[in-house]
């Protein structure tokens, strides 16, 4: 029975936080509706603190009765089957397991745990899987049509206020899915649309799920829902295709708010739109991160038991701040942070974790990476080479020890890994140069409408993801833009050099960042005004008085606008 109540005591912390954290996205189609975009980005930050808040508030609650497994090993073992049996039916098991695997780790020491007393890997494969169809509601347009049946799909959802022209919008789509996805064209009456029953809400923007489903196949579809000032809703573009759905789910975007009662139904679902998407990235994209971590470590060790490599020191220039080492065929970078940083960074280890932080909590418009964060992360040695133990040793060792046959790394970040922008400059011809420079500014000046500074610029520190876009991955400078000074810089005056640490010298950026001539001439061309002073005042002007720019997560050719 003592096993019993602490499983469920955890269980009802886990129930507590679950229902607090809808609760928080419930409020999102209400901000959505009255474009509260001060809101919106408030509850999409105040949803990443509530799990570690639930977690500490549910050991609070068993510090006092639980023992050590040291002294009692049967009792959690015990505790985990009970815990395991109230999930056989349970909509959020495996959100569940993590929070279950979190209190106990907040409990106890590293050495436990284990498959014994934690849920290293999934044991609920063998239960009865919710339906997929839990979140998702079918339409026929055999029944009455398909431009009614197109009106019932969006006219469901009730955004809360009313659409300007949803006759023209309509027209639009059916024109944009004939160009689009010619292959797949049926009869109306040969066809079922299978439609996510809860909008994705990110930003400024809704969006509606979904699938084509007919004899010849699945065609998945996002449509992208805009406010029009005080004239209404509006559809602003249609996806289509795999590799931009992925990119507006991508690992560089802020978390979707998106309401689910059964979450594992729900990225089962994403996943058949999007394949190539990893669970852990999908559970990450609707906002369980905590439950990204846990599918990502389960990745990483089944990944780590059949490659048999090695890992080494990431490609690029090595940073003063973070040691990066990879596994070669695995699409991640970790990032340690060293023992000492070098001269020019006049902060400490406190201060990188903050920025980290920051750049968790913001919206990061699909410029900056994703980062999970992971402590005691048990690597085995034979991962190793003894000339890169050596290295750590050298640059981590207060990040490190050994126990037994493995590494212990107490702090790390993963990342998805990005060719650095440096190197690839260097590797491709002139029109993806080109294509890559123009990239550069973009993200600069998509980061600044979100005020963001990143600080240092170099080309180093951005990555080229696999569909070419760039973006921003080190965060040791970050700071928001709203609190940078920035200057002219007069050649003619040695009384302009500045001393003061918040002081930035846009006229500067070219010289530093791009020194090679065609580069240079290439930014300059579509990205001048970032070398002056004014366009990074009036950025924050706009800011200060709350202005945000809309920053679109897919090609501007797509959106339906310059169609009225």
């Amino acid at each position: 029975m003592y096993a019993q109540a602490i499983a469920q005591q955890i269980l009802n912390g886990f129930f507590h936080h679950y229902k607090l954290f809808q609760s928080i996205t419930a409020q999102a189609p209400e901000a959505f509706a009255k474009r509260d975009w001060a809101t919106m980005r408030h509850i999409a930050s105040l949803r990443i603190s509530y799990y570690d808040t639930r977690v500490n508030e549910t050991v609070d609650t068993l510090v006092s009765v639980v023992s050590d497994p040291a002294d009692n090993p049967q009792l959690w073992i015990d505790t985990k089957e009970c815990y395991k049996q109230f999930l056989t039916f349970h909509p959020q098991a495996e959100l569940a397991e993590t929070f279950y695997n979190s209190v106990f780790c907040r409990l106890f020491e590293r050495q436990y745990y284990n498959n014994d007393f934690i849920f290293v890997q999934a044991t609920l494969a063998d239960a009865p899987a919710l339906p997929v169809e839990a979140e998702y509601r079918s339409y026929f347009p055999v029944v009455e049509g398909l431009k009614p049946t197109i009106r019932q799909i969006i006219t469901q959802f009730e955004f809360g206020c009313a659409f300007a022209n949803l006759e023209r919008d309509i027209r639009l789509l059916l024109k944009a899915f004939i160009k689009q996805a010619p292959d797949t064209h049926v009869k109306s009456h040969q066809m079922r649309f299978d439609i996510l029953q809860a909008p994705f809400y990110r930003g400024q923007a809704a969006y509606i799920v979904g699938r084509i489903v007919s004899s010849t196949g699945s065609q998945p579809f996002i449509i992208a829902v805009l406010h029009n000032k005080d004239r209404g809703l509006y559809i602003d573009a249609l996806l289509t295709r795999s590799s931009q759905m992925r990119v507006i789910f991508g690992f560089a975007r802020a978390y979707f708010m998106v309401q689910t009662h059964a979450p594992s139904a729900l990225v089962h679902f994403l996943n058949q739109l999007m394949p190539g998407k990893t669970k852990a990235e999908l559970y990450n994209a609707i906002g369980f991160h905590k439950q990204g971590k846990t599918e990502f470590y389960r990745e990483l060790l089944a990944h780590m038991q059949h490659a048999q490599e090695r890992f080494e020191l990431a490609a690029g220039t090595p940073g003063m701040v973070m040691m990066v080492i990879n596994l070669p065929s695995f699409p991640y970078v970790f990032k340690i942070i060293r023992d000492h940083f070098g001269s020019s960074k006049p902060f400490g280890r406190q201060t990188v974790l903050e920025r980290y932080q920051l750049v968790k909590r913001h919206d990061r418009v699909g410029r900056m990476a994703d980062t999970w964060e992971y402590s005691d992360v048990a690597l085995p040695l034979s991962c190793f080479s003894d000339e890169l133990l050596q290295q750590l040793e050298n640059s981590i060792a207060n990040s490190m020890r050994i126990e037994g046959d493995m590494l212990i790394i107490k702090h790390l970040y993963i990342e998805r890994r990005m060719t650095p922008l440096n190197l690839y400059l260097q590797e491709v011809d002139k029109e993806k140069a080109e294509h890559a420079i123009i990239e550069y500014g973009q993200a600069l000046k998509e980061m600044i409408a979100a005020n963001i500074f990143p600080g240092d610029m170099l080309l180093k520190n951005f990555g080229v993801t696999k569909h070419q876009r760039v973006v921003f991955y080190d965060y040791d400078e970050v700071q928001y833009l709203t609190d940078m000074q920035f200057r002219e810089f007069d050649y003619n005056d040695e009384h302009s050099i500045s001393v003061a640490p918040n002081d930035v010298f846009p006229a500067q950026l070219t010289t530093f960042v791009l020194p090679n001539p065609t580069h240079k001439e290439i930014f300059m061309r579509y990205h001048g005004e970032l070398t002056e002073a004014a366009y990074w005042q009036q950025a924050q002007q706009k800011i200060v008085r709350g202005e945000y720019k809309q920053v679109y997560p897919y090609p501007k050719e797509q959106r339906f606008i310059h169609l009225w």
